[in-house]
Order: C-alpha cells, then sequence, then structure tokens
C-alpha cells in the first residue's frame, strides 16, 4: 500500500515538473519571438535612421547670383536679373534736390535707411543737366511728361518706350504710345529709346547689316516676370544687342537705355563704374547693410 501511495506521489511530482517545465519553454519561446521582434524593429530604425538624418541635413539651394557674366554670340556682357517683384527703383534727386549723379551717392542714401543696393545702371538719356530726356516718374509723381517729339538720335528712333514699375513691384517694358494709351500709372518710370524688341519681333529699324559699336545697356522684361538688365563688355551693334535680349534673354519686350556713357554696379562681381556723372539710375534693392 505503502509502496503504492509513493508511486502515486511520484508520478505527481514528475507531471508537475513536465507542465512547470513545459510553462518555462513556452514563456522562453514567446520571450525569444518578443526579442526576434524587437531586434528585426530596432534593425529597421537603425537602418533608416542615417536616411532620415541626411535627409534633414540638406540645405536648401542658395539663390541665384543678381549678377552674372555671359558670352552670347562671341559678344561678353554682365545681365543683372530681378526675380518677380524684386524692389527695383529708379534715382534721379537726392533730398536736396541734387542729381545722385552716381552709384556710390545712391548706394549712401540707402544705407542711412537700413538698405543695400545689390546692383544698378544707368536708367536712359539725359540732358547735360543730368534731368531725363523724357517722361519720368519717382515715387508715384510725375516728374517729367512722355516726350512724343520727333527727332534725331536714338531716343527718337521711333517707337521708343517705357520701363516702368508699378505699386506692387509688377514691372514692364511697353511702347510710348501703347504705355500712354493704357492710362498706366507706375509708382516708376523711364523713357527711352529705340525699343530694342517689341513683342517678339526686332524693332524694324534695327538691321543685321548695322555698323554703329558702341557700349550698351537696356532692359527687358522677360519670360517667368523677370526683369533682365544687360551692359556689353565691348562695342556691340544694335542687332547683336537686340537678339541678346530675344534670344539669350528670352525677353518678348525690350528697351534700350544707352550707350557710350552706359555704366553698372554689380559687386557680386567686383564691378563699380565710376568713371562720369549720370542722370536717372535704376537699381534693385534689399533690406540690411
Amino acid at each position: 500500500m505503502k509502496s503504492s501511495r509513493k508511486a502515486h506521489e511520484t508520478l505527481m511530482k514528475g507531471s508537475w515538473l513536465v507542465s512547470y517545465g513545459f510553462s518555462l519553454f513556452s514563456l522562453a519561446m514567446r520571450s525569444r519571438t518578443a526579442l526576434h521582434a524587437f531586434a528585426i524593429a530596432a534593425a529597421v530604425w537603425w537602418q533608416a535612421a542615417p536616411a532620415r538624418a541626411q535627409t534633414s541635413a540638406i540645405p536648401a539651394a542658395p539663390a541665384p547670383e543678381p549678377c552674372v557674366n555671359r558670352t552670347f554670340e562671341a559678344r561678353g556682357y554682365v545681365v543683372c536679373t530681378a526675380p518677380p517683384k524684386g524692389d527695383l527703383r529708379l534715382f534721379f534727386a537726392g533730398a536736396d534736390g541734387e542729381p545722385f549723379g552716381s552709384f556710390t551717392a545712391v548706394r549712401e542714401a540707402l544705407t542711412l535707411t537700413g538698405e543695400r543696393l545689390v546692383f544698378a545702371m544707368n536708367a536712359g538719356m539725359y540732358n547735360p543737366d543730368f534731368a531725363p530726356s523724357g517722361l519720368y516718374v519717382e515715387r508715384g509723381v510725375l516728374r517729367k511728361a512722355a516726350n512724343q517729339r520727333p527727332g534725331a538720335g536714338n531716343f527718337h528712333m521711333k517707337p521708343n518706350g517705357v520701363f516702368w514699375i508699378n505699386s506692387d513691384g509688377q514691372s514692364g517694358v511697353t511702347e510710348t504710345a501703347r504705355y500712354l494709351a493704357q492710362r498706366i500709372q507706375p509708382a516708376y518710370a523711364t523713357q527711352s529709346g529705340p525699343m530694342l524688341v517689341i513683342d517678339g519681333k526686332l524693332h524694324p529699324r534695327i538691321r543685321e547689316d548695322g555698323t554703329s559699336r558702341k557700349i550698351r545697356n537696356g532692359v527687358g522684361a522677360c519670360e517667368e516676370g523677370r526683369t533682365a538688365f544687360a551692359i556689353s563688355n565691348e562695342p556691340v551693334t544694335f542687332h547683336e544687342f537686340a537678339l541678346l535680349f530675344k534670344i539669350e534673354l528670352k525677353c518678348p519686350d525690350a528697351l534700350y537705355l544707352d550707350g557710350s556713357i552706359s555704366a553698372a554696379y554689380a559687386p557680386s562681381l567686383g564691378r563699380h563704374d565710376r568713371w562720369r556723372p549720370m542722370g536717372p539710375i535704376v537699381g534693385m534693392v534689399t533690406k540690411g547693410k
């Protein structure tokens, strides 16, 4: 009898041990599965982390330089471009009523108001007293009415045109007659001539066989709302200069600003022409010194 009871107790202990061992094995297996899953998740996260870090570390593309040297049909130019609604302004006289006459004077005046001159060029033809030869508007005030008289010289090579900037920063180049008919109310405007490109076509009097070569500068209303200012680094013909705006700069409308006395201020290129006083000046402005 004792032997039977002892055998039963031994059997019960064995069953308990087997059951306990199975429970431990199951727990271990579950733990192992959990650990395995955790290891896989950690590996995935570890591989993805460098990609995330690399993505977040990519710097923003730098802003394009405002002025660049360009070559078109073997001729060299400096081209300065204002983005759509860039802060373009015209400058003629300071607070004392005297003409600025130089890029330095304009730059110093802007510095006093916490602003900086990004680039600048002469902005149209002027008289011996440096006053504009044609229509001129500054800060919304008409300083001189449009000049529609016939005459000699480039200014009167019809059609001439007007470069204008309205109060919200939009700018354009428009034939003088069309400008007046549209009753544009600009914040700034300057008249010059001749037009170089009109609705995508060269001025009818600009001929491919023209022989007059001068340093020239002009402005174009270009695709994507850009405004391009160009000055030749060497003497060029009207035809060569007009093609620069039409083909290279993709400006459907462009206006000649002047020749021989053309000048540029392009500090990003280390250029600052100082050789003579000038009349109206056009420039792009930004905040900061």
